[in-house]
Protein backbone atom coordinates (compact mmCIF):
# COMPACT_ATOMS: atom_id res chain seq x y z
CA UNK A 1 0.00 0.00 0.00
CA UNK A 2 1.41 3.34 -1.05
CA UNK A 3 1.07 6.49 1.05
CA UNK A 4 -0.91 9.33 -0.49
CA UNK A 5 1.17 11.88 1.39
CA UNK A 6 4.51 11.80 3.16
CA UNK A 7 6.52 14.12 5.40
CA UNK A 8 10.22 13.77 6.25
CA UNK A 9 12.11 16.12 8.52
CA UNK A 10 15.29 15.99 10.55
CA UNK A 11 16.46 18.09 13.46
CA UNK A 12 19.11 18.12 16.16
CA UNK A 13 18.57 16.17 19.37
CA UNK A 14 17.98 19.30 21.45
CA UNK A 15 15.12 19.43 23.93
CA UNK A 16 13.63 22.51 22.26
CA UNK A 17 12.98 20.39 19.17
CA UNK A 18 10.56 18.06 20.96
CA UNK A 19 7.91 20.79 20.66
CA UNK A 20 8.91 21.41 17.06
CA UNK A 21 8.36 17.72 16.25
CA UNK A 22 4.89 17.80 17.86
CA UNK A 23 3.93 20.94 15.95
CA UNK A 24 5.24 19.73 12.61
CA UNK A 25 3.41 16.43 13.02
CA UNK A 26 0.16 18.18 13.98
CA UNK A 27 0.37 20.49 10.95
CA UNK A 28 0.95 17.54 8.63
CA UNK A 29 -1.83 15.42 10.15
CA UNK A 30 -4.42 18.22 9.93
CA UNK A 31 -5.15 17.23 6.32
CA UNK A 32 -6.34 13.79 7.52
CA UNK A 33 -8.87 15.43 9.88
CA UNK A 34 -8.12 13.33 12.98
CA UNK A 35 -10.25 13.76 16.08
CA UNK A 36 -8.77 15.93 18.83
CA UNK A 37 -8.04 12.87 21.02
CA UNK A 38 -6.40 11.02 18.09
CA UNK A 39 -4.20 14.01 17.34
CA UNK A 40 -3.26 14.37 21.02
CA UNK A 41 -2.39 10.65 21.17
CA UNK A 42 -0.09 10.81 18.16
CA UNK A 43 1.58 14.02 19.32
CA UNK A 44 2.22 12.47 22.74
CA UNK A 45 3.66 9.30 21.22
CA UNK A 46 5.99 11.36 19.02
CA UNK A 47 7.03 13.44 22.04
CA UNK A 48 8.04 10.27 23.87
CA UNK A 49 9.96 8.87 20.89
CA UNK A 50 11.80 12.15 20.26
CA UNK A 51 12.55 12.58 23.97
CA UNK A 52 14.06 9.07 24.00
CA UNK A 53 16.39 10.15 21.17
CA UNK A 54 17.38 13.32 23.00
CA UNK A 55 17.99 11.66 26.37
CA UNK A 56 19.15 8.14 25.52
CA UNK A 57 20.38 7.98 21.92
CA UNK A 58 22.76 10.90 22.21
CA UNK A 59 23.61 11.12 25.93
CA UNK A 60 26.89 13.03 25.51
CA UNK A 61 26.49 14.75 22.17
CA UNK A 62 23.97 16.27 19.80
CA UNK A 63 22.89 14.12 16.88
CA UNK A 64 20.20 14.05 14.23
CA UNK A 65 16.66 12.81 14.80
CA UNK A 66 14.60 11.83 11.74
CA UNK A 67 10.80 12.06 11.77
CA UNK A 68 8.69 10.61 8.98
CA UNK A 69 4.90 10.56 8.81
CA UNK A 70 2.85 8.86 6.11
CA UNK A 71 -0.87 9.02 5.41
CA UNK A 72 -2.76 6.23 3.66
CA UNK A 73 -6.18 6.21 1.96
CA UNK A 74 -7.67 3.80 4.52
CA UNK A 75 -6.95 6.19 7.40
CA UNK A 76 -3.70 4.58 8.49
CA UNK A 77 -1.08 6.94 9.88
CA UNK A 78 2.47 5.60 10.13
CA UNK A 79 5.04 7.61 12.08
CA UNK A 80 8.73 6.71 12.21
CA UNK A 81 11.32 8.26 14.56
CA UNK A 82 14.91 7.25 13.86
CA UNK A 83 18.29 8.14 15.33
CA UNK A 84 21.87 7.09 14.71
CA UNK A 85 22.79 7.10 18.38
CA UNK A 86 24.06 4.53 20.84
CA UNK A 87 21.31 1.99 20.15
CA UNK A 88 19.52 -0.34 22.56
CA UNK A 89 21.25 -3.60 23.52
CA UNK A 90 18.01 -5.32 24.67
CA UNK A 91 14.86 -3.86 23.06
CA UNK A 92 12.52 -6.25 24.88
CA UNK A 93 13.91 -5.18 28.24
CA UNK A 94 13.88 -1.50 27.27
CA UNK A 95 10.18 -1.73 26.40
CA UNK A 96 9.28 -2.89 29.91
CA UNK A 97 7.51 -0.22 32.00
CA UNK A 98 9.80 1.50 34.51
CA UNK A 99 13.03 0.49 32.70
CA UNK A 100 15.37 3.41 32.06
CA UNK A 101 19.02 3.87 31.23
CA UNK A 102 18.77 7.44 32.48
CA UNK A 103 18.78 8.73 36.04
CA UNK A 104 15.86 6.95 37.77
CA UNK A 105 15.20 10.05 39.86
CA UNK A 106 14.63 12.06 36.67
CA UNK A 107 13.22 9.41 34.30
CA UNK A 108 10.16 7.22 34.85
CA UNK A 109 11.02 4.66 32.19
CA UNK A 110 7.55 4.86 30.66
CA UNK A 111 8.33 6.19 27.17
CA UNK A 112 7.64 2.99 25.24
CA UNK A 113 4.64 2.14 27.45
CA UNK A 114 3.14 5.56 26.69
CA UNK A 115 3.75 5.08 22.96
CA UNK A 116 2.07 1.68 23.08
CA UNK A 117 -0.94 3.02 24.99
CA UNK A 118 -1.59 5.84 22.49
CA UNK A 119 -0.87 4.04 19.21
CA UNK A 120 -2.37 0.89 17.68
CA UNK A 121 1.05 -0.63 17.02
CA UNK A 122 4.64 0.17 18.03
CA UNK A 123 7.66 -1.64 16.61
CA UNK A 124 11.19 -0.92 17.81
CA UNK A 125 14.37 -2.07 16.12
CA UNK A 126 17.84 -1.15 17.29
CA UNK A 127 21.48 -1.98 16.78
CA UNK A 128 23.99 -1.01 19.48
CA UNK A 129 26.32 1.66 18.15
CA UNK A 130 24.18 2.30 15.07
CA UNK A 131 20.86 3.64 16.30
CA UNK A 132 17.19 2.96 16.85
CA UNK A 133 14.02 3.08 14.74
CA UNK A 134 10.55 3.35 16.27
CA UNK A 135 7.64 2.75 13.89
CA UNK A 136 4.20 3.62 15.25
CA UNK A 137 0.86 3.29 13.52
CA UNK A 138 -2.70 4.32 14.20
CA UNK A 139 -5.86 4.04 12.10
CA UNK A 140 -8.02 7.13 12.36
CA UNK A 141 -11.59 6.44 13.50
CA UNK A 142 -13.04 8.76 10.87
CA UNK A 143 -11.77 6.40 8.16
CA UNK A 144 -12.83 3.06 9.64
Amino acid sequence: MKAYNLMKISFYSRSVNEGFARGALAAFLAQADPTVPELADMKTAVSEAVTNCIVHAYPRQVGLVYLTAALYEDGLVKITVTDRGVGIPDVEKAMQPMFTTGNPEERAGLGFAVMQSFMDKVRVTSTPGKGTRVVMSKTLSTKQ
